[in-house]
């Protein structure tokens, strides 16, 4: 599972690279369909994976808002900010965490700690293919999404 992420991170900083040029104004351009905006997506990511790996940990969650990451840059700073901590608790993971039961303040029910992680794997793939419609939408070829070829996996 924590390839998984590996991969995710990898897409989301060869994504971030991509974006440098793309005009900030179409990365701001509201979208049908997604989350709205191009950079609002990597913004959402990188804020998602964050509140459910510190709610895994029964950590409060990081209260911050788009409206103060407006540039690429500043996203970006951002999300790299939260992987040391998503990284250290990931190289803590054990299997036998899995079924653990996990609440959170923003979420009604209860959820196993593995059903959370692939929640996470999942809702980034998921929007990381709504950014490569948006990409071919303004004549960007997107990132690739095979996982295969990335050097994630030992031989």
């Amino acid at each position: 599972m924590i390839t998984l992420f590996q991969y995710n991170w990898m897409v989301r900083d060869e994504w971030f690279d991509l974006c440098k040029q793309i005009p900030t104004e179409e990365l701001l351009r509201n979208r049908i369909g997604g989350a709205g905006c191009i950079l609002y997506t990597l913004f959402h990511i990188s804020d998602v994976e964050c509140s459910w790996i510190r709610g895994i940990q029964g950590k409060p969650d990081i209260q911050v808002q788009f409206e103060d990451y407006k540039t690429l840059q500043q996203v970006k700073e951002l999300s790299d900010s939260w992987l040391n901590e998503t990284q250290a608790f990931l190289n803590t993971w054990s299997n036998d965490f899995e079924n653990e039961i996990v609440t959170v303040p923003w979420a009604e029910g209860r959820y196993t700690k593995g059903e959370i992680l692939h929640h996470v794997i999942a809702h980034e793939v998921h929007h990381m293919g709504q950014i490569s419609i948006w990409a071919r939408e303004i004549g960007i070829q997107p990132i690739s999404a095979n996982v295969i070829g990335r050097g994630l996996f030992k031989m």
